[in-house]
């Protein structure tokens, strides 16, 4: 694998200015061909061995193209604020847009690498990292993000020698870092690591391309080539989306709901205050501190969403919570995975986000509307199930209410909004248009609660015929999963 880098090939100075002119040139025509376009951004994930020059190539490659539509990004240790949300939620929210280039040092391979890199790697480890990276990448390859990732390598000898011409000058002694003069007593293991990340994360979709580095000129040309590549590169074949089984027991749930049971206003007001207190309690139990409650809420129209949210926050501090209405991506939005809205608005540590509305407008409305083709809702069911995996596995509780009400119940409340001089906004031509394809929402949304369905964020599915009893029994399902988390319960 590193058997041509560790040769430390070189290029000749003539020859390396015949190849600067042609690859200066075709880099900033394919880059600006790039945004015109507007398909795909490119992700560049700079990888390799310490002291063999990934700075300084990337120095070049901003000076050879535009550099005011490349975005460079070092990612270190996580800090206290990046510790608050799931490990991905860095890297989601610095994705550039379709049409231009991101630079990433010190990616979402740290990990990986540094377990590679242990004296003793655990390899059950190493398989787990390398296969949540492969599913990272190929979610964001069938999303309109094109990935390149380059290994910057050269022979032990050669990165010795670079690191002592280096720090012989004061004027590029600054390059040399310390962990550049430590790699010579850990190379094999350095070695042995990036062989782990390569085998096991190279793809079509997601390529790894080797850098021979010990030359400063062969380094620059080999990289700018690779650049080149991706950026004239055709269309992507991404893998088919595998199918996301329907979970046993949710097939059709919303075909056998009871409409009819209800509750007195009386019994309403009392269990309502008990419920709030209790959910006013749990919120500010110290140790939801190290929790944090994520609620999505859809369902057909009229439903009552915004009803059971203002009861579920009534109790909550204000300071605390986020509601996010969510309405048709923007172009801005459009321009990025859909998942990407969703990222930039999960709560840290404490705090709660509810979402009127979801990211599973994917598989409701986009698919009913035809809006997304059918391979990308379908592969939706599991790039879901995963994001939402992540969310659970990071600490946060997780609960998708699917508020439900019967045809003639949706009629009579449609027809209330326009009487009422103030709740006339409510209704819209789009919701009759879409009381129309009453059918085709409901399969959607009897296959969504199928496949989605999970352990960790399970759906509710509550019936709202009687808005009194469906919000009580919203809180009733936050307050116990609460405090069952919390140990209250």
């Amino acid at each position: 694998m590193f058997a041509e880098a560790e040769a430390d090939p070189s290029l000749s100075r003539d020859a390396f200015k015949k190849q600067e002119t042609r690859l200066r040139t075709a880099l900033v025509k394919a880059q600006y061909a790039r945004l015109e376009a507007a398909e795909r951004a490119l992700v560049i994930v700079v990888a390799g061995i310490d002291g063999a020059g990934k700075g300084a190539t990337v120095n070049l490659l901003n000076e050879w193209m535009d550099p005011r539509h490349i975005v460079t990004q070092g990612f270190g240790l996580p800090d206290e604020r990046e510790r608050q949300y799931p490990p991905l939620w860095r890297y989601w929210n610095a994705l550039p847009a379709k049409g231009r280039t991101a630079i990433v040092f010190g990616s979402w391979y740290a990990p990986l690498l540094f377990e590679g890199a242990r004296k003793h790697p655990d390899t059950d480890r190493l398989d787990a990292l390398a296969s949540s990276i492969r599913h990272f990448e190929e979610q964001l390859s069938a999303n309109g993000v094109q990935l390149l990732k380059l290994w910057f390598h050269l022979s032990p000898k050669a990165q010795k020698a670079r690191s002592k011409r280096l720090l012989a000058s004061p004027e590029t002694a600054w390059q040399v870092l310390p962990e550049d003069l430590l790699v010579q007593r850990h190379f094999d293991r350095l070695r042995e690591s990036g062989h782990h990340a390569i085998s096991r994360t190279d793809s079509p979709h997601a390529p790894w391309v080797v850098i021979p580095s010990a030359d400063d000129n062969m380094r620059a040309v080999a990289a700018a080539q690779a650049v080149l590549h991706a950026l004239q590169r055709g269309a992507i074949r991404v893998p088919a989306p595998g199918s996301t089984p329907a979970i046993a027991g949710r097939r059709k749930v919303l075909d056998k709901l009871d409409y009819r049971a209800n509750v007195d206003k009386d019994d309403y007001e009392n269990r309502l205050g008990d419920l709030q207190g209790r959910l006013a309690r749990a919120m500010r139990d110290p140790a939801f501190r190290q929790r944090s409650l994520v609620l999505a809420f859809e369902g057909q129209d009229a439903a009552g969403k915004g009803g059971a949210i203002r009861r579920v926050t009534q109790p909550l501090d204000a300071r605390h919570y986020e509601i996010t209405p969510v309405a048709a991506p923007s172009p801005h939005e459009l321009s990025r995975p859909y998942l990407w809205r969703f990222w930039r608005r999960l709560p840290r540590l404490g705090r709660v986000a509810i979402f009127d509305r979801s990211w599973y407008g994917r598989v409701l409305v986009e698919r009913v509307e035809e809006l997304t083709p059918a391979p990308a809702w379908k592969r939706a069911y599991g790039e879901i199930n995963d994001f939402e995996a992540q969310l659970v596995g990071h600490g946060a509780i997780v609960l998708k209410f699917w508020l439900a009400i019967s045809e003639a119940e949706q009629l009579k409340r449609f027809r209330e909004r326009e009487k009422s001089p103030y709740k006339t906004f409510k209704i819209t031509p789009d919701d009759w248009r879409n009381r129309r394809k009453w059918p085709a929402y409901l399969a959607a949304a009897n296959d969504m609660i199928a496949r989605t369905d999970t352990m960790g964020a399970p759906w509710h599915v509550i019936a709202t015929d009687d808005k009194r009893l469906a919000r009580l029994q919203v809180l009733e399902h936050i307050v116990e999963t609460v405090e069952k988390a919390l140990g209250r319960g």
